[in-house]
């Protein structure tokens, strides 16, 4: 575990080395989703399979969330996109970097691709959207929402009587940073690409869950970027890095594999 400055905020960083020690390993950093997520659906699914893999994996809290620092402002996405910038920097990583995002995290990963493209080798992207203009409309809509219903201890109550406990202490937390911060009412004044999607220049991966309704983003996807592969999961809602962790690391794996030194390795 470590804390690192990235800019105006402390974050929290956890880093698992290729197993071998390659020096020429390629860089994995995993970025999670929005206010029930931290690094650790990463440390706990599939990080410790990539580092076995010979990936040198980088995995940090966003800000605002886990053991990262929560200011009560400063939640646009192009400050989530320049903390990862910032923290590449000081940890002195000069590799073009393989991002996997989850939800908002693959937001993130694709705003880095489009702002800073000589940082990034290929983006994942699971289960997220482009930072395009309609996305800006459903993240206002999601998160007013989700601020107003999760201040309600009855919605809380039904969702540990529907969803169980470990939901319901999530989406305490999440009401918390909602309450705390202007995240809800930042990101839906963040900064966007053209909807052509050109900003976005490197390999791109899409993972989508059948029943989750973002899978209907996979025909623009595919006709707007050159380098996308999209995979969509039967039978998955909008949770496959958790319930389906295994076929998520292989997926990605394979990814990495295709576009670094890696191609050729044993697995």
């Amino acid at each position: 575990m470590a804390k690192v400055r990235t800019g105006g905020i402390t974050t929290h960083v956890q880093r698992l080395p290729a197993a071998g020690g390659d020096p020429g390993a390629p860089l994995v950093v995993f970025v999670h989703g929005l206010l029930t997520d931290s690094l650790a659906s990463y440390y706990l699914t599939v990080g410790p399979g990539f580092a076995a893999a010979g990936v040198d994996v980088l995995m940090y809290d966003l800000r605002g969330h886990g053991r990262s620092d929560r200011p009560a402002t400063g939640y646009r996405l192009e400050e989530f996109v320049d903390d990862l910038a910032n923290l590449l920097d000081a940890l002195g990583e000069t590799r073009p970097v393989h991002v996997v995002g989850n939800s908002f995290g693959g937001t993130v990963a694709a705003g880095l691709a489009a702002w800073h493209p000589a940082r990034v080798a290929t983006v994942t992207m699971i289960e997220s959207e482009p930072p395009v203009a309609t996305w800006l409309g459903h993240m206002a809509d999601g998160l007013a929402d989700a601020k107003a219903r999760l201040a309600r201890e009855e919605v809380i109550g039904w969702i540990e009587a529907n969803h169980g406990s470990h939901t319901a202490r999530l989406s305490r937390g999440a009401s918390r940073i909602l309450q705390a911060t202007t995240l809800a009412e930042d990101v839906p004044l963040s900064r966007v690409v053209a909807d052509d999607l050109s900003a976005i220049t490197c390999p791109l991966l899409a993972i989508f869950g059948d029943e989750s309704g973002l899978s209907a983003q996979v025909p623009d996807l595919e006709a707007k970027l050159v380098g996308c592969r999209t995979v969509v999961l039967p039978d998955q809602g909008h949770s496959v890095l958790i319930e389906r962790p295994h076929e998520t690391r292989e997926l990605v794996l394979d990814w990495v594999r295709e576009h670094s030194a890696l191609a050729g390795a044993p697995r």
